[in-house]
């Protein structure tokens, strides 16, 4: 996908949303010195562009008692079988899909899951996964995770402390 082409004012405007993405369109006009409606039709072009994909409210994991953070590498069976796993899939299942495939769909479903990326590497997928304890961790990985039948392998690591998160992306 082609990048838009952003100018200074666009990428203070794109600043200034990730620090707080709640300020009025006043708000930011004032700080890019463009009047409202100038400035409006920059963030609708942002928006309509798909530079901006949305707000969101940035929760406490902690304090919604989601203390666990896990990082989970899992490889999935590469070759045979594929009949099978569709068969055993249902309704998501179909004759030709991948177990790539059958494993992106399911990870949909996971609400643990808060991030999965596909890897290079020994590992296919990379997993971020959020939850309350040990004991909830575990059964996420017994009753989905390796029971979905695409997956041959799976290496977890524990987050011990958060020392740098952000959400906010370096503008240049």
């Amino acid at each position: 996908m082609a990048s838009i082409e952003l100018d200074a004012i666009d990428r203070r405007i794109l600043a200034i949303l990730q620090e707080n993405g709640r300020l009025s369109n006043q708000d930011i006009a004032e700080r890019v010195n463009l009047s409202p409606s100038p400035c409006l039709r920059r963030i609708r072009r942002l928006e309509e562009s798909g530079v901006i994909r949305g707000y969101v409210a940035l929760l406490d994991a902690q304090k919604l008692g989601l203390d666990l953070l896990a990082y989970v590498s899992v490889r999935l069976e590469k070759r045979g079988g594929l009949a099978v796993t569709a068969v055993r899939e249902g309704p998501a299942g179909r004759a030709g899909t991948t177990h790539a495939e059958l494993f992106r769909a399911a990870v949909q479903t996971w609400p643990e899951v808060v991030a999965c990326h596909a890897m290079t590497g020994d590992m296919d997928f990379l997993l971020r996964v959020q939850v309350e304890d040990m004991a909830h961790f575990s059964r996420f990985v017994q009753d989905q995770l390796l029971h979905h039948p695409s997956v041959i392998d799976v290496k977890s690591s524990f987050s011990l402390d958060t020392f740098k998160e952000t959400t906010a992306l370096p503008i240049r």
